[in-house]
C-alpha cells in the first residue's frame, strides 16, 4: 500500500523523501517496484476482465452469486468467494431492482378532505341516490394496471 502511493506521486515528490516520511526502504521500494506481476494478479486481472464482461452484458444486475453461475457455465473453475472478493475489490456490486409500490393516496397535502356522508350506511331506498368509487392497482408484466370501479348503492 505504501509502495503504491510511492509510485503514484514519485513524479510529484522524491522517493527518497516519501520513503523517509513512510519509514520504509527505498531499496525495498525499489525492488518491489521491479518485481514482475505474479501469476496470481495475472489470473485475478483475468478474471476480473471476464466479470466485468458478464457485469455488462447483463445491464449490471448481477452480484457475485450469478456472476459465478454465469463463469462455471463459461468452463471457468473459480470459487464464488474469489469472485466476490474481485468484485469488492472493483467496486462491482449488482442493481438492485427497486421495488415500486404505487401509491393512490397521499395524505400529506394540505388540500381540504370530503366529509364522510354514508358514514357506512350503505343501504338505499332507489337507485342514483348513493354512489361508491373506488381504485386498486393489479401488478402484471408490462407494469402496473390501474382498476377503477364506481358502484350505484
Amino acid at each position: 500500500m505504501k509502495f503504491a502511493f510511492i509510485r503514484e506521486h514519485r513524479r510529484s515528490w522524491p522517493v527518497e523523501v516519501m520513503c523517509r516520511v513512510l519509514k520504509v526502504s527505498r531499496s525495498g521500494f525499489y525492488a518491489w517496484y521491479k518485481r514482475p506481476v505474479s501469476q496470481r494478479s495475472q489470473r485475478n486481472q483475468q478474471l476480473l476482465e471476464k466479470i466485468r464482461k458478464v457485469y455488462r452484458e447483463n445491464q449490471q444486475r448481477y452480484g457475485s452469486p450469478r456472476v459465478y453461475r454465469a463463469l462455471r457455465i463459461d468452463g471457468e473453475l473459480v470459487s464464488r468467494n474469489t469472485i466476490a472478493r474481485l468484485m469488492r475489490g472493483a467496486k462491482i456490486r449488482g442493481k438492485c431492482r427497486r421495488r415500486c409500490v404505487p401509491r393512490t393516496t397521499n395524505s400529506a397535502h394540505e388540500q381540504p378532505v370530503a366529509d364522510n356522508l354514508l358514514d357506512r350506511n350503505f343501504a338505499a331506498d332507489r337507485p342514483n341516490q348513493k354512489w361508491l368509487a373506488d381504485i386498486t392497482y393489479i401488478p402484471s408484466q408490462k407494469g402496473w394496471l390501474y382498476l377503477a370501479a364506481v358502484l350505484d348503492c
